[in-house]
């Protein structure tokens, strides 16, 4: 019997139908390399991209050449434009504004690597610091007031570029969908006295059934009304508003739990596409009781189709309960086949 699951960050309804699909290659999808002569993202092909903003260099290295590790370079074709004023206006019942913002690729290795888990931890880890460090000096600029950070893998998910890199775009507006997730989350703060987020954790931890990986500081989860196959969020399990809060050792595990709840994922799925959106506070909040910064990890493995876009409601044909029991099993066959290996 399919079941009707509400999100209660969101507040949106999921209709999970297992029935539809039982198995994880009925999720797989071709894999198709985004074929390029020459890689503007590799090393030695610097001058292809914009000069860059910042980089993770050797020392010695100047910019724009050899030698970097982590770099981040404006989008060649931006969403927005970093020039200019908002010049806010109407048009009879219309809001109007100029498309000022921010729009960055953060390349994530010099190597023509296709997945950030083909880096080592600590080459993950720069490129989280390089997430916080553009978060924190994006944040002085008074004319944005969202960053959001995400990843596209694969083109059907929006990649143009098969290499490995992030994308960050610093708005002049909070998201709708983000002030959706703020408000629901105010408004359970102040029903209950606590943060929703905090609460989840807890309760999947507790439950144990759709959890995925547990660490100290984070925990990866199938959240209880997926809207996707496989959908895994990755939360701090210490209340923070800010990703850009997060100091060395956080660092350190959350690169530790991204890299191998990606691994699950690729694993699992035989490398299908997928997106990961970092959702964070706005830049104006300076502390907040009751929103959670958070990772959603989405793989495009379904489509969205009419009854989709007219109700608003999403069909996942897999349990979430099912997609973490299959994620965890995956990656104890990774590490078994690694044991014969070395035996």
């Amino acid at each position: 019997m399919p079941e009707l699951r509400k999100e209660p960050v969101s507040g949106r309804w999921v209709i999970i139908a297992s029935e539809r699909a039982s198995r994880p290659t009925d999720f797989k999808s071709t894999h198709q390399p985004i074929k390029s002569d020459s890689c503007p993202f590799c090393e030695g092909n610097e001058e292809k991209t914009p000069p860059e903003i910042t980089a993770y260099r050797e020392e010695g290295t100047k910019a724009d050449t050899r030698g970097w590790r982590v770099r981040v370079v404006p989008n060649k074709f931006p969403a927005l434009q970093i020039e200019g004023e908002q010049n806010k206006r109407v048009e009879g019942i219309y809001d109007i504004m100029n498309g000022i913002g921010a729009h960055e690729v953060i390349i994530e290795s010099p190597k023509h690597a296709l997945s950030l888990t083909a880096l080592d931890n600590k080459n993950v880890e720069e490129v989280l610091w390089c997430y916080k460090e553009r978060l924190i000096d994006l944040k002085k600029d008074k004319r944005f007031v969202y960053g959001l950070l995400f990843k596209n893998v694969g083109a059907s998910a929006g990649a143009s570029l098969e290499h490995s890199h992030s994308q960050l775009i610093a708005t002049p507006i909070v998201p709708q969908q983000v002030i959706n997730e703020i408000t629901r989350a105010e408004t359970f703060y102040k029903n209950n006295g606590r943060c929703l987020y905090c609460d989840m954790i807890q309760q999947e931890i507790d439950t144990n059934s759709r959890i995925v990986t547990l660490a100290e500081k984070f925990v990866a989860f199938t959240p209880f009304a997926s809207r996707f196959p496989f959908e895994t969020w990755i939360l701090p399990r210490k209340h923070d508003a800010h990703f850009e809060n997060l100091q060395k050792p956080e660092i350190e595990e959350l690169a530790n739990v991204l890299k191998d709840t990606l691994i699950r994922i690729e694993t699992t799925l035989e490398f299908s596409p997928y997106n990961y959106i970092i959702h964070t506070a706005p830049f104006y909040i300076n502390e907040s009781e009751y929103f959670h910064w958070h990772i959603e990890i989405i793989p495009r493995v379904t489509n969205i189709a009419g009854f989709e876009w007219g109700t608003g409601f999403y069909i996942n044909p897999m349990s979430p309960e099912k997609a973490a029991k299959l994620l965890r099993s995956t990656q104890d066959v990774h590490k078994n086949e690694q044991t014969q290996k070395c035996i």
